[in-house]
């Protein structure tokens, strides 16, 4: 069981973790996340290497591993196995969100995730960080930060800038969800069209006079995923409005 684990500097390192994963690969799995997650040529998750191991698993090594140091964290992000980098990134959630997570340790979370952004490279390992450690660290402070990532040219940049809201949203906070919603109603990506219609969408469940008047403004502009997406919770005549006048791409 994985508590028997005795836990010591040699099994908190990101090479025995890693090893440990390796061993529970499920190769049948495997290939069917890799056909999910895209990683054919020319897709979104080109290249990438999948264990075949499902979020529980994963997560149930969070008990286990809880105390890995930033360092070791870091370097599990560095793997070329999808799993291990989003291990590594709900370690960095655990310990960010810890009740008695001190500000520093925050602050360094956060940096590093920022650096190592070119690691957090598929949609699954964005929306289950970002809004927690992103969304989380710069909640309170100066956002410009956020606009620089939503004018990236890297896909999983601008998804981070995005979903990073979603903690703002749970604070009845919705401001810059429309703004960087606004900034990115002509990008090209379907993940982003998905990424923003979902955010106006948690917007609506809250304020929905807010939503909708984002809607009436900017809506004949959005991409029909965008908007499908954003007005999923409308009454339906009022769906079927919005559907008949905007945009069919």
């Amino acid at each position: 069981m994985a508590s028997s684990i005795d836990l010591n500097s040699s099994t908190c390192t990101a090479r025995f973790i890693e090893a440990r994963f390796r061993k529970k690969r499920n190769p049948k799995r495997a290939k069917l996340l890799s056909s999910f997650f895209k990683t054919g040529p020319g897709q979104y998750g080109e290249g990438d290497v999948f264990l075949g191991l499902s979020v529980p698993q994963i997560r149930a090594e969070l008990r286990v591993f809880s105390k890995t140091s930033l360092t070791e964290i870091e370097n599990l992000l560095h793997s070329p196995y999808h799993e291990v980098r989003l291990f590594a990134l709900l370690l960095w959630v655990h310990q960010f969100t810890a009740k008695d997570a001190p500000s520093s340790v925050k602050r360094l979370i956060f940096r590093k995730y920022l650096q190592n952004i070119r690691f957090i490279n598929n949609w699954d390992l964005v929306d289950l960080s970002a809004p927690h450690i992103v969304g989380g660290w710069l909640f309170g402070k100066n956002h410009e930060c956020l606009y620089r990532m939503a004018r990236s040219r890297h896909l999983w940049t601008r998804r981070v800038a995005v979903l990073a809201t979603f903690y703002f949203i749970r604070q009845n906070e919705f401001v810059d969800t429309f703004k960087i919603s606004k900034m990115l109603l002509d990008d090209e990506e379907d993940l982003m069209h998905k990424a923003v219609g979902w955010m106006l969408r948690e917007v609506s469940k809250r304020d929905f006079a807010q939503a909708e008047a984002f809607i009436r403004q900017h809506g004949k502009r959005m991409p029909r995923t965008m908007l499908r997406y954003a007005i999923e919770r409308f009454p339906e005549k009022l769906r079927k409005h919005y559907l008949m006048v905007t945009r069919s791409i």
